[in-house]
């Protein structure tokens, strides 16, 4: 990839996650970093400006708690993990909140957990959240939701969240702020001759067999899980950058398309890597016919499925699988992620969007499937 290239994956971003680690956030467990966190904010409200969506996975939670509690050490016990993050999630949203709000956005707090992300109704739910308030103009700010997940339901580190996060939201880039310069060939606080890793592609082997272990006593990430972020990321087609949060103006730079840290290419572009997503691994448990005024919008100019043009619903699934959409003559042109039930689709066959309300009681969207969530199949 030339320089001109490169420079131009963030520089034509138009929705960023951005990750800061519990390093950067608590200034390595001494407490939130109030004119760090400003600095972030500051310019993320920048990039806001130039009509770029941010929404922001931050950890800190627990080391602030840790430090509001008086302790020393990162605790083991589950209960006691979950303590220092209820305590230090009050002072982080607090902080946030104040610093986006000088900077002239308003901020949301949204708490998830590895299992809101592998149920599809929630999941759901989660990315129609997000996308509303990034709509709205707010910044999500998001952390693992520690007060309540075990050991069989933890991310396990912020970095895979971000990256969790970016396939919700169908971000175009992950930067994942760290207090290293980038990815290295070895740990540069052991090995002198370490080199920076300036490129490569995600999901490369070769990264993932140099990668060392987690490198804070404050955090739980380290190389290893950056790098495995980047590969989850590039799933549905985005591309990572590790880099130094103390970097002066590093978001906005790297916006601008200047070079810093270690950029990891995603090597599938955004749209095929989710199409090709819902296409292939996900199971379908069902499908709705549709009329041919319908099937043209769907096939022909790339619209929503809207209830109106369905009569007749198969099978029975929830919100969130995988269905197919049949013509008048049976033969599957799309499939994608059901935004209701079969139970509440029946309902809705040949009633107008305006009419969900009055018969469901309630209208979790206008549309059957949203175009974003279909891919075409004929």
């Amino acid at each position: 990839m030339n320089a001109a290239k490169k420079s131009s994956i963030l520089r034509k971003a138009k929705r960023v996650v951005v990750k800061v680690g519990s390093s950067l956030v608590t200034n390595e467990g001494r407490g939130l970093d109030e004119a760090a966190i400003g600095e972030w904010c500051r310019q993320m409200a920048q990039l806001v400006r130039q009509e770029c969506e941010v929404i922001m996975v931050s950890s800190g939670a627990i080391a602030e708690g840790m430090k509001r509690l008086g302790w020393t050490q990162r605790p083991h016990a589950i209960n006691e993990l979950q303590a220092a993050a209820a305590v230090g999630q009050m002072g982080l949203a607090q902080m946030y909140e104040t610093k986006l709000r000088e900077n002239g956005l308003g901020s949301a707090q949204v708490l998830l957990t590895h299992a809101d992300l592998a149920d599809r109704e929630r999941y759901l739910n989660a990315r129609s959240t997000l996308l509303t308030l990034i709509g709205l103009g707010v910044v999500p700010v998001i952390n693992e939701n520690d007060t309540v997940v075990n050991d069989e339901i933890k991310f396990g580190d912020n970095d895979t969240l971000g990256a969790l996060v970016a396939n919700l939201v169908e971000a175009d880039a992950l930067i994942i702020l760290t207090d290293q310069p980038g990815l290295f060939s070895a740990d540069p606080r052991k090995d002198p001759a370490a080199q920076l890793i300036e490129q490569g592609r995600a999901g490369d082997p070769a990264l993932e067999a140099m990668a060392g272990g987690a490198g804070s006593s404050i955090g739980r990430g380290g190389m290893i899980t950056k790098i495995l972020a980047a590969k989850r990321a590039a799933g549905s087609g985005a591309s990572t950058v590790v880099a130094w949060g103390r970097e002066p103006d590093v978001l906005i730079r790297l916006k601008n398309g200047e070079s810093i840290g270690t950029l990891l290419v995603a090597p599938t572009q955004k749209t095929r890597a989710r199409k090709q997503w819902i296409a292939d691994h996900l199971q379908m448990r069902g499908a709705v016919w549709v009329d041919a005024g319908a099937a043209a919008k769907v096939r022909e100019e790339g619209k929503s499925l809207l209830p109106i043009g369905m009569f007749q619903v198969d099978g029975e699934f929830s919100r969130g699988d995988v269905i197919a959409v049949r013509d008048k003559q049976g033969v599957e042109i799309a499939r994608g992620l059901a935004n209701y039930a079969s139970a509440e689709a029946r309902l809705m066959c040949r009633k107008p969007s305006s009419e969900i309300e009055a018969l469901l009681g309630y209208v979790a969207e206008p549309e059957m499937l949203h175009r974003d969530n279909m891919v075409l199949t004929r």
